[in-house]
């Protein structure tokens, strides 16, 4: 794995390691030149076990492990701690991946030791708490030391965003930027594995299916993108003053987030303006040369019937965004219309939260 060196490895955990987003972070963290993954935890029903033994079923003695990356070998036998007991002594950096009730529970127990980097949504709307996207919101860890203040941490909780509103956010910075956003209307056409192993994508709920409502999705993504963009003034982020609009759908595609985005921006703007504020966007990101960022955050294409979940998700191992069928909106004011796809459980999950941390690093949050 490429990337500046550091000067030490750092210890790190995670914890919701027997799930699909855990599995990520393992396949993500295998030979990281600056993480060495010390401890895993999950719940009272893993505890005590191999993790190897406890990704087996029960019943069938199948193993359930869902990364299309097999687990890496040395991570088979470590022992799978309770989360609400997990022991951080010689851990400097903890990843959770587990849902938002139990993270509620456990975050703020681990952040009074070290730093939480989370894939739940148990924090990402408190007015301490950033919701990071490296090379967009590096201000905002400003606000990390409130949230220690306030709540008594030596670390912080600093969740990343809704795996949808991942690729909008990065597509609309340096927009926003460039020209300025008056408002966004999106609608999202995103993968199964997005949600997990939960009710609703059921193969034959998802077969010859489009699934037009995601709870809690549409109400996730408009929040986030505003805070995400927003500026931090007075010890709070003031949410960028442009309104979202989203319809987000269920398909039946495996990965990757495709969304159908219409922006109407403050001042016109030509389309090779766009595609030239897309290329040379998060270049401050890229000189950081972080191990797990990607050669470009953006990649633009011009083939028509692109970009396609099947073809482009994995571009860069999943961390870019790919944009295309750029054209002119002629109904919004001075009006833009695209269409994008980010990887959900990549970018949009546990190797953007390792991105985070890198990113952290870099500025001198984590040390």
């Amino acid at each position: 794995m490429a990337g500046a060196s550091h000067p030490r490895r750092m210890k790190v955990a995670v914890v919701g390691a027997t799930g699909v987003a855990g599995q990520q972070f393992l396949t993500a963290l295998e030979n990281h030149p600056w993480f060495e993954l010390k401890r895993l935890a999950a719940s009272e029903r893993s505890a005590g076990k191999r993790y190897k033994d406890a990704l087996k079923d029960a019943s069938s003695g199948a193993t359930r492990w869902f990364c299309n990356a097999p687990c890496p070998k040395p991570y088979l036998e470590l022992h799978v701690e309770e989360a609400s007991k997990l022991v951080l002594d010689d851990i400097d950096i903890v990843f959770t991946a587990i849902e938002t009730e139990p993270a509620k529970e456990v975050e703020p127990l681990y952040a009074k030791k070290c730093p939480v980097i989370s894939t739940a949504s148990a924090f990402r709307y408190e007015n301490d708490v950033p919701v990071f996207l490296p090379g967009i919101n590096g201000d905002h860890a400003a606000l990390l030391e409130l949230q220690r203040k306030n709540r008594g941490f030596k670390g912080f909780i600093t969740p990343g965003p809704n795996c949808t509103t991942v690729g909008l956010a990065i597509s609309l910075k340096p927009l926003y930027d460039a020209f300025g956003v008056a408002s966004v209307i999106m609608t999202s056409m995103q993968a199964v594995s997005g949600a997990g192993r939960s009710p609703g994508v059921l193969s034959y709920d998802i077969t010859d299916n489009v699934i037009p409502y995601i709870p809690k999705e549409e109400e996730k993504v408009q929040k986030e993108t505003q805070k995400i963009l927003g500026v931090l003034a007075n010890g709070e982020i003031q949410p960028a003053p442009f309104g979202v609009s989203c319809t987000c759908t269920r398909v039946n595609v495996l990965d990757g987030h495709l969304e159908s985005v219409f922006v109407s921006l403050k001042r016109q703007a030509s389309l090779d303006e766009v595609k030239e504020v897309w290329r040379k966007g998060y270049q401050e990101l890229l000189e950081l040369k972080l191990p797990t960022a990607p050669p470009e955050m953006i990649h633009y294409t011009e083939e028509p019937f692109r970009p396609q979940p099947r073809l482009d998700r994995d571009m860069h191992d999943g961390m870019t965004t790919v944009i295309g069928r750029l054209r002119v909106d002629h109904v919004l004011p001075h009006g833009i219309k695209y269409v994008l796809l980010s990887h959900n459980t990549k970018m949009g999950a546990a190797k953007g939260a390792i991105l985070t941390a890198e990113y952290l690093i870099r500025r001198g949050v984590i040390s």
